[in-house]
């Protein structure tokens, strides 16, 4: 009897020290063995409450797929600040930027290796416009683009060294003053259309560093305008703030990336949780909420159910019209790009 009750013990005992150096244990979930995941998420800021109630739902739905716990770490910057922390060593298992160059940079760096774009969406997970946001009443009768190179006029924009929004806000104005929808601007007359840039750009007189901070700099009633998203205006309103948002004749289609990043699902196990999150996004139910918070959604089936909500462009253009983000990058924001030389010459005069 003593004899069976020592084997049992050695048995047990074999058994703990066989557990602790990594033996599996007998389960049907390898998801269970694994234990809580923490996701990290490095998004621009635009649609941090849109990620706020996505979140817990794509949190709900793993755990009772997989019986694995998920957390996230969730980190909003400016697109291009964000893209560039990531290069530069912020290991966000998805990034969700603001337009496609942002992700390709990370691409670039060999920080993701999949084909990020293989999708239905070519890799975009919402949509919006940029649209003109003015106080309450419109007081200085904004209408449309030609309006703001009036003088005395106080306009806000981020700054597109930092900000993806800030990018698609000069392309749209340049674009429809190029493409005839400034009164003032030939249509495709290159040079009346840098002189145009030039004179709202000479009315801009804060350019904070993400789109977020600069609706928060309009909401504390500095500026008569502010160039932005058309999400930014409507999440504002729903949140009680009395300014009004004008839809441009012409404007930019901002078409919002998403991709896991390779480098660092692989570095930190969490693959599998960050490619169904990423799936999540692109459904139905996740595309109704990006609606709710103001984004044009990339599903049509949803888009058309919103379309009350969403008023139609006259002239909606997207980013080939400056031959994509590989051309419009350096042709308007390298180092003698347009808008670097424009503002440039605007800070030596004054």
């Amino acid at each position: 009897m003593k004899n069976r009750f020592i084997v049992i013990l050695l048995t047990l005992i074999i058994s703990v020290v066989l557990a602790g150096c990594g033996q599996p244990a007998e389960t049907g979930s390898t998801e269970s063995v694994q234990g809580a995941k923490t996701l990290i998420l490095g998004a621009y800021t635009t649609p941090r409450e849109a990620y706020g109630k996505l979140i817990p739902i794509f949190q709900t739905r793993w755990q009772q797929k997989t019986g694995q716990e998920i957390t996230f770490e969730e980190s909003y910057l400016g697109s291009g600040a964000q893209s560039r922390a990531i290069v530069e060593g912020f290991e966000a298992d998805v990034t969700a930027l603001s337009l496609e160059a942002d992700v390709i940079r990370i691409k670039d760096a060999g920080l993701i290796t999949h084909d990020w774009q293989a999708t239905p969406t070519k890799g975009m997970v919402s949509n919006s416009i940029v649209v003109l946001g003015v106080r309450e009443g419109n007081p200085k009768n904004i209408h449309d683009w030609a309006d703001l190179a009036q003088p005395d006029l106080e306009i806000l924009t981020p700054n597109p060294k930092t900000s993806g929004g800030a990018q698609w806000n000069i392309l749209a104005l340049y674009g429809a003053a190029r493409r005839g929808f400034v009164d003032s601007v030939p249509a495709h007359d290159e040079a009346a259309a840098q002189a145009f840039l030039s004179a709202v750009l000479n009315n801009v007189t804060v350019m904070d560093k993400g789109a977020r901070e600069s609706i928060i700099t309009f909401e504390k009633g500095i500026g008569d305008v502010i160039i932005t998203y058309e999400n930014e205006m409507m999440v504002g309103q729903q949140n009680g703030q009395k300014y009004e948002y004008i839809i441009p004749r012409s404007t930019i289609l901002i078409e919002n990336p998403v991709a896991v990043v390779d480098a660092s699902v692989d570095k930190h196990g969490t693959r599998e949780a960050a490619e169904a999150f990423v799936d999540f996004l692109m459904t139905p139910e996740a595309q109704e909420i990006f609606a709710e918070f103001g984004l044009r959604s990339v599903d049509p089936a949803v888009a058309q159910a919103t379309a009350e909500h969403y008023p139609p462009v006259e002239d909606l253009f997207t980013i080939e019209e400056f031959g994509g983000w590989s051309q419009a990058t350096p042709t308007f924001f390298g180092d003698e790009g347009i808008f670097t030389r424009t503002i440039s010459q605007l800070q030596r005069r004054s």
